[in-house]
């Protein structure tokens, strides 16, 4: 396990460079996001453990990054004061180009891994945007009226975006539909409710339907186009087939103490993800379907409850909240890095604490 402190500043996000495989990059905040400065910093793995390459100092709050998938040297970083700002690693001090048209703190960035001239923004301002790298001004604006907690592009698709925010939503938008029939929106699955065929619960399986709460986190299956997983304050990981989203979650991972601030699902393996959380660790999840079953084959939980997830392991090494976690895409799989409120990063193989 490999530790780097971004000392005085409380990460928000880490992401792993889609062109270097020794090449990582972490958004901070000073005073835990409340107020103050933010901080990106670009970090380089060597022999020697972690090593700084470049960091740049922002005037407000860092809540979230994504790297250019045009430009090896750039990232995106989503800011405090509604503007959204690409750094180059090879320039000093100021950002190259700077978007302001949210009214609200930027809490999540996505870069488009389809059309790579494209990533979308998520705010507190209740909007999600797409904008391109080379116009000044947003492409399109998709209301949500709540929090937008994340917005990410589908990685199997260069036209759908999905969302989840605090009114309990996961929203799907297609970018191909006339914006005059609902601002693009194509699907609102509500993440607590009972599905249409729900029955009695069965011991040790939690309720189908809870009480709604915000969801603070989703992320694509990597080999599953229709799968998605959410997760928030009520402590739940839930996997959603869009294909059916009248079936509610196809399944439920419980175990964290505390909400769940960042999921992640393994670019290795299509049955595995990574939660993060407020109760300082990271947990390595199944959802327990069959490894290796991707695309138009892949089988539709047709049960009455969601199947239960595993735990497969946890690493309990941070000392404040967990806010940010992402895979390293090259080499063996199972590397991964983590950063928190302690001011720390640590990279760290999953493998290990799986056993």
């Amino acid at each position: 396990m490999l530790r780097y402190r971004t000392e005085g500043y409380h990460g928000c996000a880490v992401k792993y460079s889609p062109f270097f495989d020794n090449r990582l990059a972490v958004a901070a905040s000073s005073n835990f996001g409340l107020v103050g400065n933010g901080r990106l910093f670009v970090l380089e793995l060597t022999p020697n453990g972690i090593a700084p390459l470049k960091s740049f100092t922002t005037q407000d709050s860092l809540y979230d990054l994504a790297w250019s998938e045009i430009h090896e040297s750039q990232a995106l970083v989503a800011s405090g004061d509604g503007s959204i700002k690409l750094f180059d690693c090879n320039l000093n001090d100021f950002p190259i180009q700077n978007w302001k048209e949210h009214n609200r703190e930027v809490l999540s960035v996505n870069w488009n891994l389809v059309v790579k001239d494209r990533f979308c923004s998520s705010s507190w301002d209740g909007t999600v945007r797409v904008w391109s790298p080379h116009r000044p001004h947003s492409l399109v604006t998709l209301p949500t009226h709540s929090c937008t907690y994340s917005a990410a592009f589908s990685p199997h698709s260069p036209d759908i975006v999905s969302c989840v925010a605090s009114d309990s939503y996961l929203r799907l938008f297609d970018l191909r539909t006339p914006a005059s029939a609902s601002n693009h929106l194509v699907m609102q699955i509500p993440i607590h409710a009972a599905p249409a065929s729900s029955v009695p619960g069965v011991p040790g399986v939690p309720p189908a339907a809870c009480p709604p709460s915000e969801a603070l986190t989703h992320d694509w299956n990597k080999y599953r186009p229709s799968v998605l997983a959410t997760a928030g304050v009520d402590r739940t990981i839930r996997t959603f087939d869009i294909r059916a989203p009248q079936q509610g979650p196809q399944a439920v991972m419980v175990g964290h103490d505390y909400g769940i601030r960042k999921i992640s699902w393994s670019p290795h393996l299509s049955n595995v993800l990574l939660s993060g959380g407020y109760d300082m660790t990271c947990r390595a999840w199944t959802d327990q379907s069959p490894a290796g079953v991707v695309g138009d084959i892949d089988i539709l939980h047709a049960g009455p409850s969601p199947v239960m997830g595993a735990e497969l392991g946890r690493m309990g090494h941070h000392t404040e909240f967990v806010t940010g976690l992402d895979w390293c895409l090259f080499g063996s799989e199972g590397w991964c890095a983590s950063v928190g409120w302690d001011e720390n990063l640590f990279v760290w193989d999953v493998r290990a604490v799986m056993g």
